[in-house]
């Protein structure tokens, strides 16, 4: 017993890892872009990775049958997909844009808001039940955010003033909060139907929505950037970096949870700091260090214990009760016709 959950747990771990790499890798290419090419276009980039999901998991929506149709998934449930391709594309684009306004202290610690939202949602949503390690668990997590944030500022890294904190503050904490919806709603969908459907229909609506946007907002920015081959090649790997993680997100999902996965993607700013070291000339920290174990002891304390699942007040009749009574009366009902038959 104690060998699976050990195995669980460091199956977890490297799940969360490979998650917390992707974002590292859509994080270093956008700071590229930033930096050498003066190139600020977040919309674009996500438009064309909800491109990517487009092509391929709505086309292969399209060609199911049944229930798992997507014309069938749009006659039912359409307008619940546009509300959560909303969430999902604006979600990102509140955090980048956040940068402007904000200090990257700011960001990095506020960011974590989402995740006691999302163990709120769970809680009332999906009927998860925490138990008081859980809590701790978090709390060593947010422990060693804080920490990564100490060594940042004093790295010299804390160079950004901002020139309006309270909009920068505020776009952080709505941007996580709907990262937290769209994340339970992802633990919904992957659990109870399947991961195609979400990412078919995140597919779809994101596409129509961060392609409307970006003619909104960014279409000045667009047409003023000067395309060459290593541009070119850095939309790309931005691009494959986020089509993976969200194609992988799900899987993860499906068998640990979402509250689980933020806890272990954590780490993606410190992996996006030791590239730094080579790529950007970051200042070194032990602290850096320090900070990516506290938040792996709390991802394993947090995986060590599983959370509880309550079901809803009218699941707790069993389903085979009720088909066995069902069962029965129709039983009496037929008996009580023969019988009347062979009376007459």
């Amino acid at each position: 017993m104690k060998t699976d959950l050990s195995q669980n747990i460091l199956k977890t771990i490297a799940l969360g890892q490979m998650l917390s790499l992707c974002i590292c890798g859509t994080a270093i290419t956008s700071q590229y872009l930033a930096e050498r090419y003066k190139v600020n276009t977040p919309m674009l980039q996500s438009f064309i990775n909800y491109c990517l999901l487009f092509l391929i998991y709505t086309v292969m929506l399209a060609f199911r049958s049944g229930s798992d149709n997507l014309l069938y998934i749009l006659k039912k449930k359409w307008w619940k997909y546009i509300l959560l391709g909303l969430a999902d594309v604006e979600a990102n684009y509140l955090i980048v844009r956040a940068y402007q306004y904000t200090t990257l202290t700011s960001v990095q610690l506020l960011d974590c808001f989402g995740i006691p939202v999302l163990m709120a949602l769970s809680w009332f949503i999906l009927y998860a039940r925490y138990r008081v390690i859980h809590f701790i668990a978090v709390a060593v997590c947010l422990l060693g955010v804080g920490t990564m944030v100490g060594a940042d500022i004093l790295a010299g890294r804390e160079d950004n003033a901002g020139n309006n904190v309270l909009i920068g503050d505020i776009l952080v904490l709505l941007g996580a909060s709907l990262y937290a919806v769209s994340n339970v709603c992802e633990e919904y969908i992957v659990k109870k139907l399947s991961r195609q459907e979400f990412l078919g229909m995140v597919g779809l609506f994101g596409t129509i929505i961060s392609g409307i946007q970006l003619l909104i907002v960014e279409y000045k920015d667009i047409a003023s950037i000067h395309w060459d081959w290593k541009i070119a090649l850095l939309f790309v790997a931005f691009a494959l970096c986020m089509f993976c993680l969200y194609s992988f997100m799900p899987l993860v999902i499906k068998v640990t949870s979402a509250t689980s996965v933020n806890l272990g993607i954590l780490t993606a700013d410190l992996y996006s700091l030791f590239f730094g070291l080579f790529l950007f000339g970051y200042k070194f920290s032990g602290l850096y260090i320090l900070s990516f174990t506290v938040i792996m002891v709390g991802f394993i304390l947090y995986c060590s214990t599983p959370t509880r699942t309550a079901e809803p007040a009218e699941s707790s009749v069993p389903p085979v009760t009720s088909i066995g009574i069902d069962n029965l009366g129709l039983k009496l009902e037929e008996s009580l016709q023969e019988t009347h038959s062979a009376v007459l």
